[in-house]
């Protein structure tokens, strides 16, 4: 097959040399701003603009000086993990007033400055584009003193914003999250989930106050993250009895036997009559009412300190290159925009459009429309309410009241464990409960099956399951090929109505070789569904599976601690393997997070030549005064140059510049405890699941995805040939379009031509060839088990000493 691409952007290099661009920060800080700047100025530098930091924010801009600083590619070396702003952040009254504003125009333009990009909250941007729209006054006022000079009037007399919202809040309306807000979400799931152990071992209560003076994106987020028993947010208040119903809920809890409860409290939380709710308000309750031991925590500015997660460095990446990239196609009468998140997309919205509708978040609440407040914030928020609500419903385990079919389905997870899969098992379970049906838990994937390793789930089984990494179910990658029968059998003799299965590629595989059996096999015409959960993200039928997250953040940590080992030793690169198979998803998106010099992929062809062009790339780098570089390639992406071929050949050809050193990550890229993400992502995807089955009438099977901000079923038949079986792939990856920036921020001599999301490699010929590359599974899974024919399989004895139990001892 021929391979396909569609370019949807060509930047040639130098194609705007000689533009002035200056980029500040300005407001609060947040995790990731840093990552932003670095991608505005290497952007800018390789577009053949003259780059500027102005330090300080607005008051730089005003104090000019020494705090209009032009930057080169060495300026932002080493900054992308770190927390905070490197070029500062203040705050100005003098830029508030014309006079202050008339001599930052003054500054800018001796410079040669006519382009900004300011990261920052709706203020920041509010004063940016306030300053925009009165620059051609100030500079006819300039001229007219005799401050600049006619040239200067008519070069610099319109001038561009681009903005970027740094909030760890995620208060601005028009994108799906703020730069520093999910590392503020890191933050605070590692506090809460410290503090468990020590609630857990004396029985208390803990009240977390989490930032967020006008907006409870964080409590909301957290919360569901971390199983809180009770959560305050501005945006809906508790209705006035919540004493009563807070209390209730607690003894409820410390009746069914739990030890300890987490209250999220947002630091803006207030009633229905708009007076706020501290958290010394909420332990009076507790301790009056039901005299529980009580803390209350306020983390305060521990939320925005730290590294940035990989999610915001990436995030940063990307919209400090489309920022710039904005700039440079601005015309004079172009309105000014915003760059923002929709989904996977950087998109830009008209700047203003997106203010007012964040001040009319404060409007709605200030009239106590509690109901249009949450609209205004938008799906995510939204859905994340709906989320919490569905989950923190009194505890029952059936409700004859909710209406709906009342089935009996079983969960199971087939594949390697990743992160979020409890938290999806987790939501599915209580939902259904909730709904009056039953939920079999299925142990150990399909040899737990055959072998009838089926519980019932109650409400308490699950509790807790959120923070838990790996697959608390057990989970192997057994296929059902030759087991179809013994499956029927089993899901007839448990009365399933409906199989989830959550898990990586095994998972989809099993389920499609199940539908695929159900002529013959009447018991398997039951509804199926696969929620795609792996770390390598090479499901079909989604943007992003459970567990990548996690897995991103686990390899930019590593990649940071290898990078900082050779703090005392000069000039080294370390190459890094990561794991995902043929897919290149995690060397991709880490090499962004972590400002890798190279990522090897399969997915993008490579050659001895390209090898040896990135290696007197490295060393000319190391002669410009880079100390450190970083490689990382995918596991799989060419066999024959291998780990150590890269580090001998790195070794050898930069002796006397630089030395070398080989890392593979191995199993530890699975990842502990799950990232706030994976947690999140997972609990919808489980709610999703259940309100797909209770809705169900026939016997459909489908992958849950998630794909451009919407949950889609996508008939698993159908995605047969969307699937490359002999690599395990999907034919379109969208994340093949970051690749170019990869290699842009890189400090790489090519042209940013924005591909498609086909791969650009020669695909095998027999792709789609299910039953071919079904066969070839069979022939392995035969040999693999010829060589352990010794190896008595767990699930066997269990279902041996069960017949022992029925039937007596057998001979």
């Amino acid at each position: 097959m021929e391979s396909e691409r569609a370019t949807k952007r060509y930047l040639e290099c130098g194609a705007f040399k000689g533009r002035g661009i200056a980029v500040f920060t300005s407001g609060g800080d947040s995790q990731g701003m840093n990552a932003a700047v670095r991608a505005c100025v290497r952007m800018a530098i390789y577009l053949g603009c003259k780059v500027y930091f102005i330090r300080e924010g607005y008051q730089g801009m005003v104090d000019g000086g020494e705090n209009i600083v032009e930057a080169n590619w060495a300026s932002v070396s080493g900054i992308i993990h770190k927390g905070g702003t490197v070029i500062g952040s203040a705050r100005c009254m003098e830029f508030k007033e014309r006079s202050g504003r008339l001599q930052a125009a003054k500054n800018l333009i001796k410079k040669g400055i006519s382009n900004l990009v300011v990261i920052g909250g709706d203020g920041s941007l509010t004063g940016a584009n306030l300053f925009r729209q009165e620059w051609s006054s100030l500079v006819e006022e300039l001229h007219s003193k005799a401050e600049i000079n006619g040239d200067q009037k008519l070069k610099f007399g319109h001038l561009n914003i681009v903005g970027m919202v740094g909030s760890i809040d995620n208060d601005f309306c028009g994108t799906d999250m703020t730069i520093g807000t999910d590392s503020a979400l890191h933050r605070i799931v590692e506090s809460v989930d410290a503090t468990t152990s020590t609630a857990f071992s004396h029985q208390r209560v803990f009240i977390i106050e989490v930032m967020g003076r006008h907006c409870g994106y964080l409590a909301l987020v957290s919360a569901i993250c971390c199983e809180a028993d009770y959560m305050f947010v501005p945006e809906e208040p508790p209705p006035d009895n919540w004493p009563e119903l807070l209390c209730d809920k607690l003894t409820q809890a410390r009746n069914a036997g739990q030890r300890q409860n987490t209250i999220i409290l947002s630091e803006g939380a207030i009633d229905n009559k708009g007076n706020p709710i501290t958290g010394d308000m909420v332990k009076k309750v507790i301790v009056d009412a039901v005299e529980l031991d009580t803390r209350v925590t306020v983390l305060g500015h521990i939320q925005r300190g730290g590294n940035p997660s990989a999610f915001d460095r990436i995030l940063g990446c990307r919209m400090g290159a489309e920022a710039v990239i904005a700039l440079m196609e601005a015309k004079p009468e172009s309105e000014p925009v915003v760059v923002s998140l929709e989904g996977n997309q950087a998109v830009m919205l008209p700047l203003m459009k997106c203010v007012e509708k964040t001040k009319g978040v404060g409007k709605a609440m200030a009239e106590k429309n509690w109901e249009e407040a949450v609209n205004l914030r938008g799906k995510s928020f939204a859905r994340s309410l709906e989320t919490y609500k569905l989950l923190n419903q009194p505890r029952h385990e059936a409700k004859a009241t909710e209406g709906g079919p009342k089935l009996t389905l079983g969960v199971m997870h087939i594949g390697a464990p990743a992160c979020g899969m409890n938290a999806c098992v987790r939501s599915f379970v209580r939902l259904c409960l909730h709904k009056g049906s039953t939920v079999l838990g299925i142990h150990d994937g399909i040899d737990g099956l055959v072998a009838g390793q089926f519980q019932e789930m109650t409400w308490a089984d699950v509790s807790g399951w959120v923070s838990e990494g790996g697959a608390l179910l057990g989970t192997k990658r057994t296929l059902p090929t030759d087991k179809i029968p013994k499956i029927a059998e089993r899901l007839k003799q448990f009365k399933v109505n409906g199989l989830l299965i959550i898990g990586g590629f095994e998972a989809f595989m099993a389920c499609m070789i199940l539908a695929k059996a159900k002529n013959d096999h009447p018991e398997l015409n039951i509804p199926m569904l696969v929620v795609p959960s792996t770390i390598s993200n090479n499901v079909p039928g989604t943007e992003l599976s459970l567990g990548a997250d996690t897995a991103l953040n686990e390899i930019t940590e590593i990649c940071d601690r290898i990078r900082q080992s050779a703090q005392g030793t000069k000039r080294r690169v370390f190459i890094i393997e990561t794991m995902g198979g043929y897919c290149g998803y995690l060397a991709t998106l880490a090499g962004l997070a972590g400002g890798a010099d190279a990522a090897y992929i399969f997915e993008e062809k490579f050659s001895i030549k390209d090898l040896e062009k990135d290696v007197y790339h490295m060393a000319s780098k190391m002669a410009e005064g880079v100390q450190r570089g970083l490689i990382l390639r995918n596991e799989k992406c060419n066999d024959n140059y291998n780990s150590d071929f890269m580090y001998r050949l790195y070794s050898e050809e930069g002796k006397g510049v630089f030395t070398a050193r080989v890392n593979i990550l191995g199993h530890m890229q699975q990842g502990g405890a799950p990232s706030p993400y994976d947690r999140s992502l997972g609990t919808k995807l489980g709610i999703q699941a259940a309100k797909w089955f209770l809705k169900q009438s026939g016997n459909d099977a489908c992958v849950l995805g998630l794909v451009k901000r919407e949950y889609t079923f996508s008939p698993i038949i159908d995605l047969e040939e969307q699937t490359i079986f002999p690599l395990r792939l999907p034919k379109t990856q969208w994340w093949l379009k970051l690749r170019p920036l990869l290699r842009i921020l890189a400090q790489h001599d090519s042209v940013y031509e924005e591909e498609g999301i086909y791969m650009p490699v020669d695909l095998p010929t027999n792709t789609g060839a299910f039953k071919e590359f079904l066969e070839e599974e069979n022939r392995l899974r035969q040999k693999r088990q010829s060589v352990v024919a010794f190896e008595t399989p767990r699930s066997v004895l269990v279902a041996f000493e069960q017949k022992e139990l029925q039937e007596g001892p057998q001979t």
